[in-house]
């Protein structure tokens, strides 16, 4: 994999490493030490990209099935099982995805129809109504690459294939684990200057991602009820409103050693921040309704997101990245019975928050897209499924083209080797990616406003695309 020299954070993570520890309630806080000034254009308008990332690895064959009885039949010959068939295995019965058959605007030529999980009902009616599409088989490849290429090791390959910590990595940065830089967060760089308010130009929701992270944009973490508080300013220690004084007090001391005044600048930037957000969320609800869950679910999170967005001019803000995280994928058993709730999490939490950007009117100005670890086997074990590679996708937003099947669906096989059509498989039916992370990403960066040498800057491996079959840009957007 390229290495990415250029968008390092020597001069910050040294700082972190000397500021980490005197306080663990601030991981978010020294970040900002690292902040600066960085852009490639400036904004006039608008936009916000949004992360959806499904931890775990989403078995995205029993997301996006085949209909179509040539390709159902196959897809339940290899998962075995569902209501109506033979006992064991995983596959989803055929009467069962009736209500959740896909209605592109156009038809594919060879016939193929594709159905989303029965539970994810209010995605199949955000994609009928042309505002969701469905990307096929799409993973990390640093070349085009073909079954044969990767039987023989012809050509460079992403590395760590099949490993949660290094694909989850490579989905988020187009680099094995260790990465101090993601893509969003060179999407990020190239927008600073297009804000008032650069610490609010990347957001996550669920902790620390390297998704986020850029050579200057430093991310902002929040949970679903707002800004994380800095307890012993706010209450005191052990809630003692004197101690709580004292803190304040010794904050606005005046040092000469610069490791204090820079400690102390960064602690006071991190008070200033939770002050504006709780300032820009005071009496900022929607009236779009979320579904109900934890206040870790994928709606709680949508939902702040949504709020954030609405409080944009008060935040200071041209430019966003968000990411927000719904865990549990993993299912190496239990599909059937845990993916349900999940993906109905994913589906209900999508289509309320696309909701909600129609109420604050920005829906064309908002880009919500799902990611994970990676795809999995079509072949089961016994009750779930294993560590594939390339997997199915969605893109949710008013501004793209909506209700469309986009990408290559890879044939439903798990690998014959005496059919030439058959390359996209390498091995109990793990897909072979047939579009690449980077014309993904790629594609979401030009919408974002970045030119073609900034879309090749952010995502090194797009200068090896886009030749036959392989489109730098993926055409997502109207």
């Amino acid at each position: 994999m390229p290495h990415h020299g250029n968008w390092t954070r020597r001069a910050f993570l040294e700082r972190a490493g000397l500021l980490g520890t005197a306080t663990s309630a601030l991981p978010w806080a020294l970040q900002l030490a690292a902040m600066g000034d960085a852009a490639a254009f400036s904004a006039t308008d608008y936009k916000a990209l949004v992360c959806v990332f499904m931890a775990g690895g989403n078995d995205s064959a029993n997301t996006i099935v085949p209909y179509d009885l040539g390709n159902y039949d196959q897809y339940h010959r290899i998962r075995g099982g569902g209501p109506g068939r033979s006992a064991g295995g995983v596959a989803l019965g055929h009467s069962d995805l009736s209500a959740t058959v896909l209605t592109p605007t156009s038809r594919r030529a060879d016939g193929l129809e594709f159905a989303l999980h029965p539970r994810m009902t209010q995605l199949r009616n955000v994609f009928d109504q042309g505002h969701a599409s469905v990307l096929f088989n799409v993973g990390p490849l640093v070349v085009p690459t073909t079954r044969t290429q990767y039987q023989q090791g012809a050509v460079p390959l992403p590395p760590k294939l099949f490993s949660h910590n290094d694909q989850q990595s490579i989905w988020q940065s187009e680099s094995a684990e260790g990465s101090t830089i993601g893509w969003g967060g060179r999407i990020a760089d190239m927008a600073l200057a297009s804000n008032s308010k650069a610490h609010f130009t990347c957001i996550s929701t669920m902790g620390n991602a390297v998704f986020l992270a850029g050579q200057q944009a430093a991310q902002y973490q929040i949970t679903p009820n707002g800004a994380i508080p800095l307890l012993a300013f706010k209450y005191g220690t052990f809630f003692n409103i004197a101690a709580r004084d004292q803190i304040r007090a010794l904050l606005g001391q005046t040092k000469v050693d610069p490791f204090e005044a820079d400690y102390l600048r960064t602690i006071n930037r991190a008070i200033n921040y939770e002050g504006e957000i709780e300032a820009a969320l005071n009496g900022n609800f929607l009236n779009t309704p979320f579904p109900a869950g934890t206040a870790q679910s994928l709606g709680a999170q949508l939902q702040i997101v949504a709020r954030l967005i609405k409080a944009r001019q008060a935040l200071g803000v041209k430019r966003q990245v968000f990411f927000v995280q719904r865990g549990g994928f993993d299912l190496h058993s239990s599909l059937a019975s845990q993916q349900p709730n999940q993906l109905q999490d994913v589906s209900d939490a999508l289509a309320a928050f696309y909701a909600a950007t129609v109420e604050l009117g920005v829906a064309q100005s908002v880009t919500a897209f799902t990611a994970s670890d990676f795809g999995r086997t079509l072949t089961y074990n016994g009750d779930g499924t294993d560590h594939g590679w390339g997997a199915h996708h969605f893109v949710v937003g008013g501004a793209i083209k909506g209700g469309k099947f986009l990408g290559t669906p890879p044939p439903i096989s798990v690998g014959d080797t005496t059919a030439p059509d058959d390359q996209w498989h390498v091995g109990q039916g793990r897909w072979l990616p047939t579009t690449s992370l980077a014309q993904f990403g790629g594609s979401l960066a030009r919408w974002f406003g970045a030119t073609e040498d900034e879309a090749l800057a952010i995502f090194p491996n797009l200068v090896n695309f886009g030749g036959d079959g392989y489109p730098r840009d993926l055409g997502m957007f109207s």
